[in-house]
């Protein structure tokens, strides 16, 4: 716990908030993490997220802020948005973000006006929230046309994107997703979008790692704007980020301040700055290689099961269970709950050609990036997936999985979290 705190204050002042972070962390050590966008961050991003840098305010950016005493916080900042230029090879970087949401929003509020058009990947086929969604502001302020995958291969439709592009001509063309287990062409798109007049943006904030590791196709050659978290493959503290051409960069930092943000969370940046520097070493991309390992060696032992895999399979950090064809009756929210119960943890996730609710769902979203930061590989994933189908086995009988339970904290045992 001494990662955590200084001494022992917060035990003896606060004895209800200590209690829950300690639960907390005897949950993290005990449960097998397969949220595709969770991840454990480091014992130095941790420090410095909870370090006296949460104390300054810093309107403004590095060298032209509204308060004194800044030249200390302008140097993380100026670190972290140089580190992510050499990783990212961006032109302009913004790191000032609080998250991803907040990235997408400004990049909105930068190019676009009230009604204008914009072409996105639906939620139904992988996308995401903040990409337009009737209940989200992307989807309140601007006209939102979507495109989608074709249900065969449930793969990107390029050429359907193409047809909405220029029969609908929207003023921003957006590309990435939340549950899309495939590689994305960024370069099609970008030329998709531009044949059309469109600007284009790419969100990466599920495999902005893979990306920065160069096992994934970049999109900061080809897109306008790309935008990220900092908290999911790219393991680093919660928050989000900006890259742009040079030529924007004046539109996007007064879009998010003091467009929609006001001082940043210094202590956060000064923590992506930690990460990217993680993020430049030679082990990050070794890291990087072994989550898409795991992923796929996670996907392939599910099928020999006779688990229908969505698209078949995965090229990145997660994968999709359509639960349908091997549990018709099961929802991906009877089984999330199943798995709760033994200490696998996931989420339930809508699949192509969703039959229920998005509150129920006919599927499940798994991500490799927690487990492999544990240091898990094919034999564990191999194990995980025998136990997920043993939970899903016995969730018709009303039989609880005690026995799983018991392996699973097991096999945590045996991994230590990093910052242990």
């Amino acid at each position: 716990m001494n990662i955590f705190f200084h001494g022992e204050d917060l035990e003896h002042s606060d004895v209800e908030v200590f209690a829950a972070i300690r639960s907390e962390l005897e949950r993290q050590e005990q449960h097998i993490e397969l949220i595709a966008s969770e991840n454990f961050a480091s014992p130095a991003i941790l420090e410095t997220a909870g370090s006296v840098l949460t104390n300054k305010y810093a309107e403004g950016y590095p060298g032209k802020r509204y308060y004194g005493g800044c030249q200390y916080v302008d140097t993380v900042e100026s670190l972290a948005i140089e580190r992510a230029k050499m990783l990212f090879g961006a032109e302009h970087v913004n790191v000032q973000p609080h998250s991803g949401s907040q990235a997408n929003t400004a990049v909105y509020m930068a190019v676009l006006k009230p009604g204008d058009t914009i072409l996105t990947m639906s939620l139904e086929n992988g996308g995401h929230l903040t990409h337009g969604h009737p209940k989200n502001i992307s989807g309140m302020l601007y006209h939102v046309v979507h495109y989608g995958i074709t249900l065969n291969t449930c793969l990107i439709d390029y050429d359907e994107m193409l047809e909405i592009a220029r029969k609908n001509r929207p003023k921003l063309v957006t590309i990435g997703a939340s549950a899309y287990p495939r590689s994305i062409d960024f370069e099609r798109v970008a030329n998709i979008a531009h044949e059309c007049g469109a600007l284009v943006m790419a969100d990466i904030a599920h495999i902005a790692g893979l990306v920065a590791a160069g096992l994934h196709q970049s999109p900061v050659p080809f897109c306008d704007f790309v935008t990220t978290t900092t908290h999911k493959t790219l393991r680093g503290p919660r928050g989000g980020m900006i890259m742009c051409k040079q030529q924007f960069a004046k539109d996007i930092d007064s879009a998010l301040f003091p467009g929609i943000q006001g001082g940043p969370l210094m202590h956060i940046i000064a923590a992506k700055a930690v990460c990217f520097k993680e993020a430049l070493s030679p082990m990050f991309k070794k890291y990087q290689h072994q989550i898409i390992k795991n992923a796929s060696c996670l996907a392939e032992e599910l099928q020999a099961l006779q688990l229908s895999i969505v698209s078949g399979g995965t090229d990145n950090h997660l994968l999709l269970v359509d639960l349908r064809d091997s549990y018709p009756e099961i929802s991906g929210k009877d089984a999330q709950f199943a798995l709760d119960k033994v200490n696998i943890t996931t989420n339930r996730n809508t699949v192509p050609n969703e039959t229920r609710s998005p509150f129920q769902t006919s599927g499940l979203r798994l991500g490799t990036p927690a487990l492999t930061s544990r240091g898990m590989k094919e034999p564990e994933m191999k194990q995980i997936a025998n136990m997920i189908k043993l939970v899903l086995d016995n969730i018709p009988h009303g039989e609880e999985s005690f026995a799983i339970r018991e392996e699973v904290i097991d096999l945590c045992s045996k991994f230590p979290l990093p910052y242990k």
